[in-house]
């Protein structure tokens, strides 16, 4: 009988994308990949850092994760490896803990997966160097093939003030062209229809000449191909021309993803940001004005130091008056190392409660009239699950969720939907072409 292996991943899409590299490469070696949750050899928790309530929520799967399964080795690997570890150690039942450098590599630290006394710790100094990724014969096999992640760069050399990334994945780093376009081709062979650019600053990408835009570019080619899909990238690292391609473009999704993190100027500035509010909203009006059915998405925080309440107003209204469609809204969380934690003027936890309430109230407004926008139309949508009421549910190439009843679909399957109905969080069609 297999060995099993389970897996639990906290955090980002860029998170998501190694996680799946790691679960090939123990289906490579023969372990049986299960479902998280259920009984398993090795557990595999890849970690985020990015707020103290990340930190707590991976010690709090940790147990939960020990309390069901009391014999399983548990590695935790990636960015709370990385600069948490101390506290990890701290953990009774975690076997192993892997840093940031060697996370795709945790297999190679697990001899056998038996209990140890006191957890391994294996945190390497992080490379600046371009890097490669080790290639599974098993790189799509077992998993969903609708999406796939793929991984183009690494770290960030912006240090914004309240960030703990840097510090948890290390400076920049590009992956090298040509290997993106090899797990490109072999992720499409595997049945993927959908590809989703990952990184942490991946508008930043740079190995040897080619920049962001080129690999773009190259991933248009690819005759297979059906969909390319940008997770979050940086204001001022996007290029116009990305904008004109994607007006143009039906493969390259129009969904953006662009961080704002304050509608204020002093915030901003507080924040070690690289724009302006006017410079922020000057590029997603052009944006919106070239791709008008576009999907502008950004992150707003909250409680940053010194955000008035006139800062926070002026949040708010970036939010409400623009082409965002909606905001990840996010509470600071104080990090150690971290620019922002010699800042005076501390908001308080209730004023920090009481603005995310707002915001989100505001966001599901925004989604809400995003998606009205679209009743009576028809949506290009890729079928991605089938709930638990015999719907099926996917998202369109403009990232609106859609659910609608699908007798004869199958996974994976491109379908035409005409929107009838919005409800909170979700849009529901009707199949005009199967």
């Amino acid at each position: 009988m297999n060995l099993k292996a389970s897996f639990h991943t906290l955090g980002c899409r860029l998170n998501q994308a190694e996680t799946a590299l790691i679960s090939n490469r123990f289906r490579a070696q023969g372990y049986d990949v299960v479902e998280g949750g259920a009984a398993s050899d090795v557990c595999v928790i890849n970690s985020c850092t990015v707020t103290e309530g990340a930190d707590s929520k991976c010690r709090q799967l940790v147990r939960q994760v020990l309390r069901r399964n009391p014999n399983t080795f548990v590695a935790v690997v990636g960015c709370y490896a990385q600069i948490g570890a101390e506290a990890l150690k701290q953990i009774a039942g975690i076997d192993l803990i892997v840093g940031t450098q060697d996370k795709l590599r945790v297999l190679d630290f697990i001899d056998e997966p038996l209990k140890l006394p006191q957890p391994r710790v294996v945190r390497s100094r992080m490379s600046k160097e371009p890097f490669t990724i080790a290639p599974t014969a098993l790189d799509a096999a077992g998993a969903p093939t609708t999406r796939a992640n793929l991984k183009i760069q690494d770290g960030c050399d912006f240090m914004c003030g309240f960030c703990v990334i840097p510090f948890a994945r290390g400076r920049a780093r590009s992956r090298a062209f040509w290997d993106i376009q090899r797990e490109a081709v072999q992720l499409l062979e595997a049945g993927h229809q959908e590809l989703v650019l990952t990184g942490v600053n991946i508008g930043t990408y740079a190995f040897e000449d080619k920049t962001f835009f080129d690999v773009v570019k190259m991933l248009l080619t690819l005759p297979a191909l059906k969909r390319l899909r940008l997770s979050s990238i940086e204001p001022t690292t996007i290029p116009l021309e990305l904008i004109d391609l994607m007006a143009d473009s039906e493969v390259l999704c129009p969904h953006l993803h662009i961080p704002a993190q304050s509608g204020d100027d002093s915030v901003l500035a507080a924040m070690k940001r690289l724009y302006s509010r006017r410079e922020f909203e000057s590029f997603i009006t052009h944006a919106h004005r070239r791709v008008p059915h576009a999907l502008i998405a950004t992150d707003i925080m909250v409680g940053f130091p010194a955000e008035t309440e006139t800062a926070f107003e002026a949040s708010c209204d970036l939010l409400i008056n623009s082409p965002l469609a909606y905001a990840h809204v996010f509470t600071y969380s104080e990090r150690e190392g971290t620019a922002a934690t010699k800042l005076a003027s501390k908001i308080s936890s209730q004023k920090k409660k009481a603005r995310s309430a707002r915001l989100h109230e505001l966001s599901e407004r925004k989604k809400q009239q995003f998606y009205e926008q679209f009743l009576g139309k028809t949506l290009r949508v890729l079928t991605e699950e089938q709930e638990a009421d015999g719907r099926w549910a996917g998202h369109s190439d403009n990232y609106v969720k859609v659910a609608f009843e699908g007798e004869g679909c199958t996974h994976n399957q491109f379908v035409h939907a005409r929107l009838t109905q919005v409800q909170p969080e979700l849009a529901v069609g009707e199949i005009l072409s199967p």
